[in-house]
């Protein structure tokens, strides 16, 4: 029988004592350790613990990792933490954990049920981290033409270069609720003119949907994925020489500012 998953659990600020991974062994009594997750361990220094069922057929886990997890809340000398697990027995601790004033991040596969999701401030999906870079490919994205206030550099700017997944954009067509999710976003931090900068527009999706994660849909960058989406008006402006473009975004749909910027 294969062993349960390995579950880390590390802060990159925490001590050594808390850089520990609890798992239990087999059913047949014995511990058998992948090589890769021994490699693991001893690359990120994690220390490895053996958790005994003490029946069969329950889980001793995940309990013992609540239990050392309020141990280590009640020092008051971490940040943050994060939880690695696709099992929405976690979901009372990340809420408890976050009542503390303490930020939580969560990791799991896109089975994780959607409580758990929504009791981390981010969770990102296994099947991101690991996704496959040879499956993206650069794409220069055509820009809709923007009637716009002329800004510094703006027009000329190239300092976008989507990388995208042949096979996620057409799918983009059919994402009825990225759509919604991406609008909504926007007008709430948009201003009079409905123009929106999309790092605050990142923050909001993610207050919202701990989830949300532009390699979900085979890009690398919110920008990306809002070009890609044909949505929405693009305009890049220039804070400052030597600052990066800021991006802003306006929907479509929107066109009574445009033309009252024009007729003043």
């Amino acid at each position: 029988m294969s062993p349960r998953p390995w579950r880390h659990r590390f802060s990159p600020k925490s001590p050594s004592s808390a850089r520990r991974s609890p798992d239990e062994p087999t059913a047949t009594g014995l511990a058998t350790v992948f090589e890769a997750g021994r490699s693991s361990c001893f690359t990120q220094s994690i220390q490895p613990v053996q958790q005994f069922a003490y029946t069969s057929g329950k889980n001793a886990t995940d309990s013992a990792m609540i239990i050392d997890a309020m141990d280590l809340l009640y020092t008051n000398r971490f940040d943050g933490f994060c939880l690695a697990s696709s099992d929405s027995d976690f979901t009372r601790l990340a809420a408890r954990i976050r009542e503390s004033g303490l930020v939580v991040y969560g990791f799991g596969e896109r089975k994780t049920p959607k409580p758990f999701v929504a009791a981390c401030d981010k969770f990102t999906h296994f099947e991101n981290i690991l996704y496959n870079d040879e499956q993206l490919v650069a794409v220069q994205p055509s820009l809709p033409a923007v009637a716009t206030v002329p800004t510094a550099k703006a027009n000329n700017s190239n300092a976008v270069l989507a990388q995208r997944s042949s096979q996620a954009v057409p799918l983009l067509k059919n994402e009825a609720q990225l759509a919604k999710q991406l609008r909504m976003a926007i007008e709430a931090a948009s201003d009079e003119e409905g123009w929106a900068n999309l790092a605050k527009v990142g923050g909001l999706i993610t207050k919202q949907h701990p989830d949300f994660d532009p390699r979900t849909y085979g890009f690398t960058k919110l920008s990306e994925l809002v070009i890609a989406t044909e949505l929405f008006h693009i305009d890049r402006r220039s804070p400052g020489a030597g600052k990066p473009m800021v991006i802003y975004a306006r929907d479509k749909r929107q066109r009574r500012f445009g033309a009252l910027s024009q007729g003043s």
